[in-house]
């Protein structure tokens, strides 16, 4: 018999960020530039929507209620750094890398992290919708009390990430290897596609109940009164 606390002991936690920002100088720059480099700077209030920052460097910056819509930061770097209230549709941080970054409510739609590398990372709060991370690789990534509307995770790597009273609604694991991911948090459960993904996932008996329609469906397997 497996007692409750040895059960739990093969879950490796999520090591969270320690971001502590250095005294920050406020940016004037006008303009993001590609490969541009910014290093203690706070990006506050403002409308980046539309530029251009492919393959810029982000260091010790905090990016506070900012628009980003359509923003192109595909590439980008953005390390031991806060994001805090940006919000925009369509923005693209395909093939980024995310270290040691806290995303505070956040309102996002239609977000481009395909083939991103998140380290260390905690989603905290907000709502995003359409969420791409197809192909991403996910380790030490923490998803606290966000709404996630529709993500996709194909093909992603998950190592040590953890939901924790998050919702998940209609998110799609197809093809996702998984690494001590913890889904017992999650206030709401919702996979519309990739059920058979969950190996080296741990979800609750309550969990696996709600979950039993799709993986019976994807085992081909008829429940009959």
């Amino acid at each position: 018999m497996v007692r409750k606390g040895q059960a739990q002991a093969t879950v490796k936690a999520a090591r969270r960020p320690e971001v502590r920002l250095p005294e920050l100088t406020a940016w004037e720059g006008g303009v993001l530039e590609p490969d541009g480099d910014y290093d203690g700077l706070e990006f506050v209030d403002l409308d980046l929507s539309g530029q251009e920052g492919i393959g810029a460097r982000f260091m010790d910056c905090a990016v506070r209620r900012c628009a980003l819509d359509e923003a192109g930061l595909a590439k980008a770097r953005i390390l031991d750094s806060v994001l805090e209230g940006i919000r925009g549709v369509g923005t693209d941080l395909s093939g980024a890398s995310l270290r040691d970054v806290e995303l505070v409510e956040a309102r996002l739609g239609g977000v481009q992290l395909h083939g991103a590398g998140l380290e260390r990372v905690v989603v905290r709060g907000g709502k995003i919708d359409y969420l791409n991370l197809r192909e991403a690789r996910l380790k030490d990534v923490v998803f606290d009390g966000c709404v996630l509307v529709e993500a996709d995770f194909g093909g992603a790597v998950l190592e040590r990430v953890e939901f924790r009273g998050c919702v998940l609604r209609g998110v799609d694991f197809t093809g996702a290897r998984m690494t001590d991911v913890d889904l017992r948090g999650a206030a709401e459960l919702d996979i519309a596609r990739g059920v058979d993904a969950l190996a080296g996932a741990v979800i609750t008996p309550a969990q696996l109940f709600d979950l039993a329609p799709a993986l019976a469906a994807r085992l081909g397997l008829r429940v009959l009164a």
